[in-house]
């Protein structure tokens, strides 16, 4: 009775793995044809036109703000993540005390609502610059740090020690060793996160209304600025334009898909050097 039993149970796991999967595709494929169906057939060129108005609703201005405010987030919470994790990883004592507190506080900020974030960067960045590229920015940069740095601490972790007494053993120091040969063959890891951290920010709405404002037009650095998200988020409140909402959801959807296209093409590259 045990085998037959046994190969019941497989069976039993094996068809709630095909049936999870095939649930969670065909919930996929649903969520993005509706944005298709609903979206297309509304895109016309006055969306695409360089300044918004109250009759063309356009969007470009939120397109050009969501790549700015995704790299200038990226260029500050990139470096302190990435350092950090090296820190934790490459020089800090196995075990400390230090490095579980560390660790300990940025999964608790992982896990803090957006809107908290944007309330801290009301009251901190929004009183030094304002309504500004900036202080969104800012707030974002810290948003994603947790999951940079943690993604970049297990990246790191994957690596073999083996690696590392192999660079050793040739004379190579702790810092080259780092750099030139723990952190090419975390590189895949660490990009995940970034692409994860690139997610966040462009569907991000709370922390940005609070910080960056919703001001449609192409921002300056000290300037009031929305992302696709705000814009997709004003138009459908107002209930005026709910096909150019629709629109801009589509327009939304293929701005991450890019992004996330291209960070998969460096990661390949980079992992082929």
């Amino acid at each position: 009775m045990r085998p037959s039993y046994g190969r019941g149970r497989a069976k039993l796991q094996k068809g709630l793995v095909y049936g999870a999967a095939v649930i969670t595709f065909a919930a996929l494929l649903f969520l993005i044809g509706y944005i298709l169906i609903s979206g297309i057939p509304h895109l016309k060129p006055s969306l695409f036109a360089l300044q918004y108005t109250s009759e063309n609703a356009s969007m470009l201005p939120a397109m050009i703000t969501t790549v700015e405010m995704t790299v200038l987030a990226l260029l500050i919470a990139v470096p302190f993540g990435l350092f950090t994790a090296i820190y934790l990883n490459e020089y800090a004592a196995r075990g400390s005390r230090l490095v579980n507190v560390i660790r300990i506080t940025t999964e608790t900020l992982s896990g803090i609502p957006s809107i908290v974030f944007g309330l801290f960067g009301m009251l901190t960045f929004r009183v030094i610059w304002g309504y500004s590229l900036l202080a969104g920015a800012m707030t974002l940069a810290i948003m994603i740090l947790p999951l940079i740095m943690r993604t970049a601490e297990e990246a790191l972790m994957a690596v073999p020690d083996s690696f590392r007494e192999a660079s050793f053993g040739l004379g190579a120091g702790r810092l080259r060793t780092v750099f030139r040969i723990v952190l090419p063959s975390a590189m895949p890891g660490i990009l995940s996160g970034v692409i994860l951290g690139i997610g966040r920010i462009v569907g991000e709405t709370a922390a940005l209304i609070f910080t960056a404002g919703t001001m449609a037009q192409i921002p300056g650095l000290l300037q009031s600025g929305r992302t696709l998200a705000i814009h997709m988020y004003v138009l459908s409140g107002e209930g005026l334009h709910m096909n150019e909402a629709y629109a801009t959801a589509v327009v939304l959807l293929v701005v991450v898909l890019i992004m996330n296209t291209l960070s998969a093409l460096v990661a390949k590259k980079l992992t082929k050097k």
